[in-house]
């Protein structure tokens, strides 16, 4: 199957600055593509340049069989994007702007109409559409800016940070929404908020200083964490340090933390080797010792701890150790050598 997103070998210099550093990458329909990276790492700068908003220094790409260099108009109708910040003209009513938007991608009438409608209603704009836009709040001004991104009904979203300013509410509507549309369009989003990539994405791709570090789903990426398998457990604070040590002999443990816990209470984390699985290892030790277990759960692993680390070189200028790409990743970028 073709690729709808074809990015190769894309670079961007600003003077003696470069913004972003030979990535590539393509993303194919039905996925869900976070785009990961501290402030600064070129995020916006890649999808500006998706868009067409920005011509790359060099390299190339390819939206729905259309370049975007040689073919812009065609690859914009097949785009639908969402900027930093949803800028609209503040004296605009929502549905005066949408109207607005309608007639720039050739819409009018009846059909004009129905589209703004329903771009209005999946984005939860119904109550102020007659409010100008510059009263409204920061999170309704989002919606607005998501109502113009599909109301063409576009095969390609391109979102930055789609649910900036939004209550946990509003997250929660936009994120299902675009979990709905994923069924039959490409979506690419930048974002910050790691449980972003939990709640919708299917695959992610983390940079930093420009350059392409890490590309795999967010469970590869997890499995990065050292948490990755780790087992909690809490029992009787009289088991004391003989746990502690105990557990720390068994085959496939790394080291054993002590962490909080209630009075009366020991709780610790059995920290694999290498993401290695010992839930079984540690429950059939604590069975044999006769452990009043109050707790024994495994820890999936912390995409926190897996973005630090990967980031972390390379944000202070550095390749770091770290840098090589997940299993079953699509590729790091030339630059990264």
């Amino acid at each position: 199957m073709s690729a709808t997103i074809e990015i190769r070998n894309l670079t961007r210099r600003f003077g003696p600055f470069t913004a972003v550093d030979d990535i590539s990458f393509s993303v194919r329909d039905g996925e869900v593509l976070g785009f990961l990276g501290p402030n600064g790492a070129g995020k916006s700068t890649t999808m500006k340049m998706i868009t067409g908003f920005l011509p790359p220094t060099g390299g190339s790409v390819s939206v729905c069989g259309h370049d975007v260099q040689s073919r812009p108009r065609e690859a914009k109708r097949v785009i639908g994007y969402l900027p930093e910040g949803a800028p609209a003209y503040p004296d605009m009513t929502p549905v005066g702007f949408l109207k607005f938007i309608a007639g720039i991608r050739g819409y009018s009438g009846a059909e004009a109409d129905g589209r703004v409608q329903r771009a209005a209603q999946r984005a939860g704009l119904a109550g102020v559409m007659h409010q100008r836009i510059e009263t409204l709040s920061k999170g309704f001004k989002r919606r607005v800016g998501i109502a113009q991104a599909i109301l063409h009904d576009p095969p390609v979203l391109i979102m930055d940070e789609p649910t900036d300013g939004l209550d946990p509410n509003q997250k929660h509507e936009v994120r299902a929404l675009i979990r709905q549309m994923a069924h039959d369009k490409v979506i690419i989003l930048s974002t910050h908020i790691l449980e972003e990539v939990h709640a919708v994405c299917t695959r992610a791709i983390v940079i930093a200083a420009g350059r392409l570090l890490v590309d795999g789903t967010p469970a590869e990426l997890e499995a990065r964490s050292p948490r990755h398998n780790a087992v909690l457990l809490t029992l009787p604070a009289a088991a004391g340090a003989r746990a502690k040590d105990e557990l720390t002999t068994l085959p496939g443990v790394a080291r054993v933390e002590t962490l909080p816990a209630p009075e009366g209470s020991l709780r610790l984390r059995v920290l694999p080797a290498s993401g290695r699985v010992i839930a079984d290892v540690v429950a059939r030790h604590a069975r044999e010792r006769g452990w009043a277990l109050d707790e024994l759960t495994v820890e999936r692993g912390s995409l926190d701890d897996v973005f630090r680390q990967i980031t972390g070189g390379a944000a202070a200028g550095g390749r770091g150790a770290d840098t090589m790409v997940a299993p079953g990743a699509v590729g790091v970028a030339g630059g990264a050598r």
